[in-house]
């Protein structure tokens, strides 16, 4: 059993969802890029309500542990690049296009909490060796379905400057096995979908791959394999 080590964080992907969490195929729907800082996935958990039997002398007669329910994950990503499409797929608010078509910019409206985002994200691994046939191993992280996507505060002055997306994790979804090939499905290394879909209460994938992360372009990429060409 391998036990592999995360060296650091090295791309990320987000894809556009619909209102029940499902892949919106199409050209202008994907955005990889690479220009982060850290990516933080803080459990939010409610911790329940213990349970004690106390007597009139004040003896504790019984008591039981509260269960505490999983609600996801508060996600946080630090990154710098401000791209209008990166904006727009994670935030549901609008372009600004120039002359020529171009996106040049975004406005702040309102927080879309009727649609959402996928987030993909690989992190180089070492210590393996390299699979035969594969360009390296990496921890492949997915967050099938999160919503509330919200920049945070912005500063601008004479540093670098830092900008910060918030969201929250859902379960459930339509995700399936996904519209990307991230994951060897033979002894060949031949890229394909997830093997198996995830679960409706799951709210993150994690696994090994030797399937490299696809290239990053700072303009919109297109979605269209996987459960798109079964859609």
């Amino acid at each position: 059993m391998p036990c592999p080590l995360i060296a650091n964080a090295d791309v990320i992907r987000v894809t556009r969802l619909d209102s029940c969490g499902r892949p919106v195929c199409g050209e202008d729907n994907g955005f990889v890029f690479d220009c982060f800082a850290t990516l933080a996935m803080n459990p939010n958990v409610d911790e329940g309500e213990d349970v004690e039997y106390r007597a009139a002398n004040g003896r504790q007669c019984g008591f039981k542990r509260g269960c505490p329910t999983f609600n996801g994950y508060d996600v946080e990503l630090s990154f710098f690049a401000l791209s209008p499409e990166f904006i727009e797929l994670t935030t549901g608010n609008p372009v600004v296009f120039g002359y020529d078509g171009a996106p040049i910019g975004y406005d702040d409206c309102s927080v879309q909490c009727n649609t959402g985002f996928a987030l993909e994200l690989w992190a180089e691994v070492i210590g393996e060796e390299c699979v035969e046939g594969a360009e390296g191993q990496w921890i492949y992280f997915l967050l099938p379905w999160i919503t509330n996507g919200l920049l945070g505060d912005m500063e601008l002055g004479s540093t670098a400057v830092d900008l910060t997306l918030t969201g929250s994790t859902r379960a459930g979804g339509g995700w399936g096995v996904g519209p990307y090939d991230v994951m060897p499905i033979d002894a060949a290394n031949t890229p394909g979908t997830l093997l198996t879909p995830l679960g409706n209460t799951c709210h993150r994938r994690t696994f090994t791959t030797t399937i490299a992360p696809p290239t990053v372009v700072c303009d919109y990429t297109p979605v269209t394999g996987g459960v798109c060409l079964a859609s």
